[in-house]
């Protein structure tokens, strides 16, 4: 087994060494989320931190580690003669994304469990992890069933395994901890509500700490031993404090002066339910044990606030985490008293040497500041009304005389975009095989039975009837004596399911002059913005194309960080022509380049444009010939018509027939609206090939 980095050799880090001490003094915080970018140490410390734990008195053979204390009753290897007792080390079980659903919850054989009645139960790692710690690295790209699996496990403190009709339960109490990059997809909120804390990380700009990282991380490479065994005597020590902060937790009183500021910090920044209050009023008797006194104090509170509130704050994917501070004084100040608000107003302050010397480390907070909102356009910036005959010469500005760029070719600032909106559902036809998610039709490990299969491979859902209907005609041949029913391997068969899949949208956006006018734009941002979230939502890959000017760019290539194509979108400019056939052609290569990477995601092309094709030679032409590309390959799209004004001309209609997709206007994209029945891409793909 390989030497663990040394807990107290990390340098800096304050915030992530504290949340991850707390949960070691109280794991009743529920937990760590640790964010930031890659290289900044998260992994190696919540792998240091295992060796720091108190050893786990477990009952000698279980495999689910039960107490002998307080065995459990219903584990699967019990009863317990609870004499039988060992001591061990706690236990740090790592995740790993591609995990099947076997390795987390355990398997059972089938076959014995039909053929014998037999429970024959293989533990997975949530019966590994009981009375530990479970580690998942990248914990936002794990798959939704299995975070599903978590989400009822870290609710009940047990996991359950059913195979038709045959059930297993286990207790399943662990430390989660996870870590992720938010660059590769945000989490979803049921998952972030059940981290206790959560802390930002990112690399120090200072040489000198970035100088020490460094020397340390080379002599722990060239010899690990001989480094563990240089920090032995401060692991040793903090190991100890840790014991001594678990034995003062009891002991702690959580007066109503800092109960009350939890409760109006929580009010005040409005996060959903009552989790929030729970897991602060922990942290801060944690804080108060880790620093060594018996009550709470309003720094406590504060610091509490601090780890446990930031990622329940965010009211949609695209909002940063974060708290703002000096709201979170106004309010601990508006809701404390003389006694800083706890009932014993004698107690000593903190020491503050940091983690390693008694009191809190400094707490600089992990919160970046809101960005500011754009201006809000004014009334100067409001648009004229459409000019045709402006942009059939070749002008492509949608806005007055004044704001047309000189020569075709100016850029306009970005706007803000309007108020996102609840879309429509968009599909793609057909029954796929992609990653699971709730967009489209697919064959999943997860959904409604359509049917049976012989297993390719392990089992994992068995088809009961088909399995008894295989066996039945067989049993004389097999000698069947008694009333239970002789079962082969070769009898088994596999449930085939129908779920959902999640595919990746491509957004191809006309960021042209003739989409530039100020209030069109604004409207054009909000229904992308729109789609992102409901992308984000049905767990999607997303990507998206610009095209304006001479040409087309690649303004985020797929990724699963959807609030990445927020940004993007934010910060898009526009004017100029509208080369609509560069930027189909650009979307047609990153899908064919997508396609080597992952076969097996479907993709959705969403076209946002009012379909006024400009620049170059016979330009409408060769949109339309760009556009067959994607009905030759049976892609499906749809096009989102941003046409505006008195006088309209239906080019985006046609280019939605040459691409064999749809077309639907801003309004229609709306679910509530009232302006159509539901746009599906199925349905309107199958009439147009039937048209034609």
């Amino acid at each position: 087994m390989s030497t663990p980095y040394p807990f107290t050799a990390l340098v800096g880090q304050d915030d992530l060494r504290l949340a991850l001490l707390l949960n070691a003094v109280s794991p009743a915080v529920g937990g760590v989320l640790v964010r930031g970018e890659k290289g900044t140490a998260k992994s190696t410390a919540v792998r240091a931190l295992s060796a720091l734990l108190p050893q786990v008195p477990v009952v000698a053979g279980c495999r689910f580690s039960c107490d002998p204390a307080a065995p459990d009753p219903a584990c699967p290897d019990g009863p317990h003669d609870v004499g039988g007792a060992s001591v061990r080390d706690a236990r740090m079980v790592e995740l790993p994304v591609g995990a099947s659903e076997d390795r987390l919850v355990g398997a059972l054989d089938i076959e014995r469990a039909l053929a014998e009645g037999v429970k024959a139960f293989e533990p997975g790692l949530l019966a590994d992890a009981h009375r530990g710690i479970l580690y998942v690295d990248e914990v936002n790209l794990l798959h939704d069933h299995l975070v599903d699996l978590l989400l009822d496990a870290a609710a009940m403190g047990a996991s359950y395994v059913e195979r038709e009709g045959v059930s297993v339960r286990h207790a399943a109490r662990f430390l989660l901890v996870g870590t992720m990059n938010p660059e590769e997809g945000e989490l979803r909120p049921q998952l972030l509500d059940r981290f206790g804390l959560t802390v930002e990380v990112a690399a120090s700009r200072e040489t000198d700490q970035r100088v020490e990282v460094v020397r340390r991380r080379l002599a722990y490479d060239d010899d690990a031993e001989n480094f563990a065994a240089r920090w032995h005597e401060d692991e040793s020590a903090l190991r100890d404090r840790i014991v001594a902060a678990r034995a003062l937790l009891p002991q702690v009183r959580l007066g109503d002066g800092a109960l009350r500021q939890i409760a109006a910090t929580c009010a005040a920044f409005e996060v959903d339910g009552m989790r929030a209050d729970i897991v602060m009023a922990r942290t801060a008797t944690a804080l108060a044990a880790w620093a060594g006194r018996s009550d709470v104090l309003a720094e406590d509170v504060r610091q509490a606030a601090l780890l446990a509130l930031p990622h329940r704050r965010r009211r949609n994917p695209f909002d940063a985490p974060g708290l703002d501070e000096d709201k979170l004084d106004d309010t601990l100040e508006q809701n404390g008293d003389d006694d800083n608000g706890d009932d014993g107003g004698d107690d000593p302050e903190p020491d503050g040497d940091g983690p390693d010397g008694g009191g809190q480390p400094p707490q600089e907070g992990p919160d970046a500041p809101e960005a500011p909102e754009a201006p809000a356009p004014d009334a100067h910036d409001a648009p004229a009304a459409d000019n045709e005959s402006q942009r059939e010469n070749g002008q492509d500005e949608d806005a007055s005389p004044a704001q047309a760029p000189a020569a075709g070719g100016g850029e306009q600032r970005a706007v803000q975009a309007a108020e996102p909106f609840r879309t429509k559902m968009l599909s793609v036809p057909g029954l796929g095989e992609g990653a699971a998610g709730r967009r489209s039709r697919a064959r999943t490990e997860h959904g409604r039975t359509t049917g049976a299969r012989r297993p390719r491979g392990a089992l994992t859902k068995l088809h009961l009837a088909a399995t008894v209907q295989a066996a039945a005609p067989h049993q004389r041949a097999r000698g069947r004596a008694g009333r239970g029913l002789v079962v082969r391997r070769d009898d088994l068969r596999q449930a085939t399911r129908e779920g959902r899949e999640g595919n990746l949208v491509l957004f191809v956006v006309d960021a042209s002059g003739s989409m530039a006018a100020r209030q069109r734009m604004s409207a054009v941002k909000g229904a992308v913005l729109s789609l992102l979230l409901d992308a984000y939502q049905r767990r999607d890959k997303v990507g998206l194309v610009t095209f304006r000017g001479a040409d087309a760019e690649v303004a985020l290539p797929p990724t699963s960080s959807v609030d990445a194509a927020a940004a993007r979108l934010e910060t898009l400019p526009t004017g100029g022509r509208t080369p609509v056939a560069a930027g189909l052609l650009k979307a047609h290569d990153v899908l064919r380049v997508e396609r080597l990477r992952d076969p097996a995601r479907r993709p959705l092309v969403v076209v946002v444009t009012d379909g006024r094709a400009t620049g170059g030679v016979e330009p409408v032409a060769r949109a339309g010939r760009a556009a067959r590309l994607f009905a030759a390959a049976n892609i499906a799209s749809v096009v989102v018509d941003c046409e505006s004004g008195h006088i309209r001309l239906g080019l985006a209609g046609q280019l939605a027939g040459e691409l064999g997709g749809t077309a639907v206007t801003l309004d229609e994209l709306r679910a509530d609206s009232i302006a159509g029945l539901v746009k599906d891409v199925q349905g309107t793909q199958m009439q147009m090939r039937s048209v034609a």
